[in-house]
C-alpha cells in the first residue's frame, strides 16, 4: 500500500540505522551530562508477526523505553494506514484491538497520538470502540499523548471526540512534541492548544512518566 499524501516516510528508522542512532544518543548523553538528562527510547509500531523479533534485536541495546505509535494495522505490508479517512467500523475495531494488544505487552511507557485513527463514521460506534481502548489504558495506568505535531500540521488529530471520551474515562495524559525537525521541539502555540483540550475535558496532565523497561516487562499475547 502506498503512503498517503502528507505521510513523511523518511522519518521511519530502519533496523540498519539502529546502532548509529544508539551511538549518537549515548554520545550526546555523555557530552551534555552536566547540563541535561538525555534518555534513550524508540517510538515503536506494534506488528504482531515481528514484535518478538524486534524485542530480541532492540534488547541488545540499553534502550530505556518504547512509545506506542500505531500508524498501520496488521503488519503494515499491504495493509491499512491509520490516518486514512474511513467510515468502516472494521478498521476502527482493528485499530483498537491491535492497540489494546500492544498495551497489554507491558512494553510501552505511553501511547503516542492514540487518536490517529481517522474514523468518519457513526460517533456512537467511535465512542464504543475508543471507550474500550481508553478504559484499558486507564486500567494499565498507561498515559495517552496529546500530540503537538498534529496541532501544528492541522492533522485529523488531536480529535476532540477522543479526548472527550478520555476525560470521561479519567485517563492521564502527557504532551508530546513529536518533533520531526529540531525547530519543532517546543511550540508555544501548540502547547496552548493542548492545554486548552486538557482543560476543556478535565484531563490530568502528567509532567513526568516513569519508564516501563520494554525488555524486562514483556508479555507476549496468548
Amino acid at each position: 500500500m502506498p503512503y498517503p499524501d502528507g505521510y513523511v516516510s523518511n522519518v521511519k528508522m530502519g533496523l540498519n540505522q539502529l546502532e548509529e542512532y544508539v551511538d549518537t544518543v549515548l554520545g550526546l548523553r555523555e557530552k551534555y551530562k552536566d547540563d541535561i538528562r538525555i534518555c534513550l527510547g524508540l517510538e515503536v509500531e506494534y506488528y504482531p508477526a515481528y514484535f518478538e523479533e524486534l524485542l530480541e534485536i532492540t534488547g541488545q541495546y540499553p534502550i530505556e523505553y518504547f512509545l506506542l505509535g500505531q500508524h498501520f494495522l496488521g503488519n503494515e505490508i499491504h495493509d491499512f494506514y491509520s490516518g486514512t479517512p474511513t467510515s468502516d467500523e472494521r478498521q476502527l475495531e482493528r485499530y483498537c484491538s491491535q492497540a489494546q494488544e500492544a498495551l497489554e505487552t507491558g512494553c510501552f511507557t505511553y501511547f503516542a497520538h492514540p487518536d490517529l485513527l481517522n474514523f468518519t463514521g457513526d460517533r456512537a460506534v467511535y465512542e464504543r470502540w475508543m471507550g474500550k481502548l481508553c478504559r484499558l489504558a486507564k486500567k494499565l495506568q498507561i498515559p495517552l499523548e496529546i500530540n503537538f505535531l498534529g496541532i501544528m500540521d492541522k492533522r485529523n488529530y488531536p480529535n476532540e471526540d477522543f479526548w472527550k471520551i478520555a476525560g470521561e474515562t479519567g485517563n492521564q495524559v502527557v504532551f508530546g512534541c513529536d518533533a520531526h525537525q529540531p525547530e519543532t521541539v517546543w511550540n508555544p502555540r501548540a502547547q496552548a492548544v493542548a492545554e486548552g483540550i486538557a482543560e476543556k475535558y478535565h484531563l490530568t496532565v502528567l509532567d513526568r512518566v516513569p519508564f516501563r523497561a520494554p525488555h524486562r516487562e514483556k508479555k507476549m499475547p496468548g
